[in-house]
Protein backbone atom coordinates (compact mmCIF):
# COMPACT_ATOMS: atom_id res chain seq x y z
CA UNK A 1 0.00 0.00 0.00
CA UNK A 2 1.20 3.51 -0.84
CA UNK A 3 0.25 6.53 1.28
CA UNK A 4 0.48 9.74 -0.72
CA UNK A 5 0.57 12.74 1.61
CA UNK A 6 -0.29 16.09 0.00
CA UNK A 7 0.52 19.47 1.50
CA UNK A 8 -0.16 22.91 0.13
CA UNK A 9 2.51 25.56 0.71
CA UNK A 10 2.21 28.11 3.53
CA UNK A 11 0.55 31.48 3.16
CA UNK A 12 1.97 34.10 0.80
CA UNK A 13 1.29 37.85 0.45
CA UNK A 14 -0.93 36.97 -2.53
CA UNK A 15 -3.02 34.59 -0.39
CA UNK A 16 -3.32 37.19 2.35
CA UNK A 17 -4.38 39.98 -0.04
CA UNK A 18 -7.84 38.80 -1.03
CA UNK A 19 -6.56 35.44 -2.28
CA UNK A 20 -4.89 36.79 -5.41
CA UNK A 21 -4.09 34.04 -7.91
CA UNK A 22 -0.37 33.19 -7.76
CA UNK A 23 -0.11 30.52 -10.44
CA UNK A 24 3.42 30.30 -11.79
CA UNK A 25 4.28 33.73 -10.31
CA UNK A 26 7.11 32.97 -7.90
CA UNK A 27 6.18 34.62 -4.59
CA UNK A 28 7.71 34.00 -1.16
CA UNK A 29 6.05 32.85 2.06
CA UNK A 30 5.00 35.54 4.51
CA UNK A 31 5.58 35.26 8.27
CA UNK A 32 2.33 33.38 8.78
CA UNK A 33 3.31 31.01 5.98
CA UNK A 34 6.61 30.23 7.68
CA UNK A 35 4.78 29.51 10.93
CA UNK A 36 2.36 27.25 9.06
CA UNK A 37 5.28 25.34 7.53
CA UNK A 38 6.70 24.83 11.01
CA UNK A 39 3.35 23.38 12.09
CA UNK A 40 3.47 21.07 9.08
CA UNK A 41 6.88 19.88 10.28
CA UNK A 42 5.24 18.86 13.57
CA UNK A 43 2.45 17.08 11.69
CA UNK A 44 4.83 14.85 9.76
CA UNK A 45 7.50 14.44 12.44
CA UNK A 46 6.69 10.78 13.16
CA UNK A 47 6.16 9.67 9.55
CA UNK A 48 8.92 7.84 7.69
CA UNK A 49 8.91 8.95 4.06
CA UNK A 50 10.42 6.98 1.21
CA UNK A 51 10.39 10.17 -0.85
CA UNK A 52 9.64 13.88 -0.41
CA UNK A 53 8.82 15.91 -3.52
CA UNK A 54 8.04 19.57 -4.06
CA UNK A 55 7.35 22.18 -6.70
CA UNK A 56 10.31 24.39 -7.67
CA UNK A 57 8.39 27.58 -6.85
CA UNK A 58 9.77 29.37 -3.78
CA UNK A 59 6.62 29.12 -1.66
CA UNK A 60 6.42 25.34 -2.02
CA UNK A 61 10.16 24.71 -1.80
CA UNK A 62 10.49 26.82 1.37
CA UNK A 63 7.51 25.02 2.93
CA UNK A 64 9.04 21.65 2.10
CA UNK A 65 12.46 22.69 3.39
CA UNK A 66 11.02 23.81 6.73
CA UNK A 67 8.66 20.84 7.07
CA UNK A 68 11.14 18.15 6.03
CA UNK A 69 13.85 19.68 8.24
CA UNK A 70 16.96 17.58 7.46
CA UNK A 71 15.33 15.06 5.13
CA UNK A 72 16.12 14.96 1.40
CA UNK A 73 13.75 16.83 -0.91
CA UNK A 74 13.42 16.19 -4.64
CA UNK A 75 12.28 19.19 -6.68
CA UNK A 76 10.07 18.33 -9.65
CA UNK A 77 8.88 20.98 -12.13
CA UNK A 78 5.80 18.89 -12.97
CA UNK A 79 4.45 19.96 -9.56
CA UNK A 80 4.58 23.67 -10.51
CA UNK A 81 1.28 25.45 -9.95
CA UNK A 82 -1.17 25.80 -12.84
CA UNK A 83 -0.41 28.72 -15.15
CA UNK A 84 -3.40 31.03 -14.64
CA UNK A 85 -2.54 33.32 -17.54
CA UNK A 86 -4.03 36.81 -17.30
CA UNK A 87 -5.59 36.00 -13.93
CA UNK A 88 -2.28 35.92 -12.08
CA UNK A 89 -1.91 38.68 -9.52
CA UNK A 90 -5.66 39.37 -9.53
CA UNK A 91 -8.52 38.35 -7.28
CA UNK A 92 -11.41 36.33 -8.68
CA UNK A 93 -13.70 39.35 -8.33
CA UNK A 94 -11.30 41.48 -10.37
CA UNK A 95 -10.83 39.13 -13.28
CA UNK A 96 -14.47 38.03 -13.50
CA UNK A 97 -15.46 41.70 -13.80
CA UNK A 98 -12.93 42.11 -16.63
CA UNK A 99 -13.94 39.04 -18.66
CA UNK A 100 -16.81 36.97 -17.21
CA UNK A 101 -16.83 34.65 -20.24
CA UNK A 102 -13.31 33.42 -19.46
CA UNK A 103 -14.36 32.43 -15.95
CA UNK A 104 -17.53 30.75 -17.21
CA UNK A 105 -15.57 28.72 -19.75
CA UNK A 106 -12.99 27.69 -17.17
CA UNK A 107 -15.53 26.94 -14.46
CA UNK A 108 -17.66 24.72 -16.71
CA UNK A 109 -15.00 23.06 -18.88
CA UNK A 110 -11.47 23.54 -17.56
CA UNK A 111 -10.17 20.57 -19.58
CA UNK A 112 -10.58 22.50 -22.82
CA UNK A 113 -10.33 26.18 -21.83
CA UNK A 114 -7.06 27.75 -20.66
CA UNK A 115 -7.15 29.49 -17.30
CA UNK A 116 -7.12 33.26 -17.75
CA UNK A 117 -7.42 32.80 -21.50
CA UNK A 118 -3.65 32.39 -21.94
CA UNK A 119 -2.67 29.87 -19.24
CA UNK A 120 -2.90 26.10 -19.00
CA UNK A 121 -5.94 23.89 -19.35
CA UNK A 122 -6.78 21.30 -16.72
CA UNK A 123 -5.84 18.68 -19.32
CA UNK A 124 -2.37 20.23 -19.59
CA UNK A 125 -1.97 20.03 -15.84
CA UNK A 126 -3.27 16.47 -15.56
CA UNK A 127 -0.88 15.35 -18.30
CA UNK A 128 2.17 16.49 -16.35
CA UNK A 129 0.79 15.26 -13.02
CA UNK A 130 0.02 11.85 -14.54
CA UNK A 131 3.60 11.63 -15.77
CA UNK A 132 4.79 12.44 -12.25
CA UNK A 133 2.46 9.87 -10.67
CA UNK A 134 3.55 7.11 -13.05
CA UNK A 135 7.15 7.72 -12.03
CA UNK A 136 6.18 7.94 -8.37
CA UNK A 137 4.56 4.50 -8.45
CA UNK A 138 7.61 3.02 -10.16
CA UNK A 139 9.96 4.46 -7.56
CA UNK A 140 7.70 3.88 -4.54
CA UNK A 141 5.36 0.89 -4.91
CA UNK A 142 4.56 1.08 -1.19
CA UNK A 143 5.28 3.13 1.93
CA UNK A 144 4.82 6.87 2.46
CA UNK A 145 5.60 9.79 0.17
CA UNK A 146 5.09 13.51 0.70
CA UNK A 147 4.24 16.00 -2.03
CA UNK A 148 4.39 19.72 -1.25
CA UNK A 149 2.68 21.66 -4.00
CA UNK A 150 -0.13 24.12 -4.63
CA UNK A 151 -3.85 24.76 -4.36
CA UNK A 152 -4.88 23.94 -7.93
CA UNK A 153 -2.29 21.17 -8.34
CA UNK A 154 -3.45 19.36 -5.23
CA UNK A 155 -7.17 19.80 -5.91
CA UNK A 156 -6.94 18.67 -9.52
CA UNK A 157 -4.74 15.74 -8.52
CA UNK A 158 -7.21 14.60 -5.86
CA UNK A 159 -10.18 15.01 -8.22
CA UNK A 160 -8.41 13.08 -10.97
CA UNK A 161 -7.22 10.23 -8.75
CA UNK A 162 -10.56 9.59 -7.05
CA UNK A 163 -12.59 9.99 -10.24
CA UNK A 164 -14.34 13.35 -9.79
CA UNK A 165 -15.12 15.40 -12.90
CA UNK A 166 -12.33 17.96 -13.19
CA UNK A 167 -14.82 20.83 -13.29
CA UNK A 168 -15.61 19.94 -9.66
CA UNK A 169 -12.05 20.50 -8.45
CA UNK A 170 -13.10 23.66 -6.60
CA UNK A 171 -15.36 21.54 -4.36
CA UNK A 172 -12.15 20.26 -2.71
CA UNK A 173 -10.45 22.65 -0.31
CA UNK A 174 -6.71 22.75 0.21
CA UNK A 175 -5.81 25.09 3.04
CA UNK A 176 -2.29 26.43 3.47
CA UNK A 177 0.16 23.92 5.02
CA UNK A 178 -2.49 21.38 5.93
CA UNK A 179 -1.98 17.67 5.29
CA UNK A 180 -4.15 15.42 3.16
CA UNK A 181 -3.62 11.76 2.32
CA UNK A 182 -4.59 9.50 -0.55
CA UNK A 183 -4.13 5.77 -0.08
CA UNK A 184 -3.43 3.55 -3.07
CA UNK A 185 -3.79 -0.22 -3.07
CA UNK A 186 -4.35 -2.67 -5.88
CA UNK A 187 -7.85 -3.61 -4.67
CA UNK A 188 -9.49 -0.24 -4.01
CA UNK A 189 -7.33 2.00 -6.17
CA UNK A 190 -7.11 5.56 -4.85
CA UNK A 191 -9.00 6.50 -1.68
CA UNK A 192 -8.98 9.93 -0.05
CA UNK A 193 -8.37 9.09 3.62
CA UNK A 194 -7.81 12.56 5.12
CA UNK A 195 -8.21 16.16 4.07
CA UNK A 196 -6.78 19.39 5.50
CA UNK A 197 -5.45 17.96 8.74
CA UNK A 198 -3.72 20.50 11.00
CA UNK A 199 -2.94 18.31 14.05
Amino acid sequence: MLNIYLARHGETPFNADGNRYCGKTDVELNEKGISQAENLRNLIRGIRFEGIYCSPLKRAHKTATIAAHDRQILVDKRLTELDFGRWEGKTREEFIAEAPDLWHNWNTNPENHPAGGTGETASDLIARLSSFMDELHTNHPEGNVLIVAHNAVNRFLIAHLIGLPLKNYRKIRQENSTLSCIIYDTTEGYVLSQLNCIK
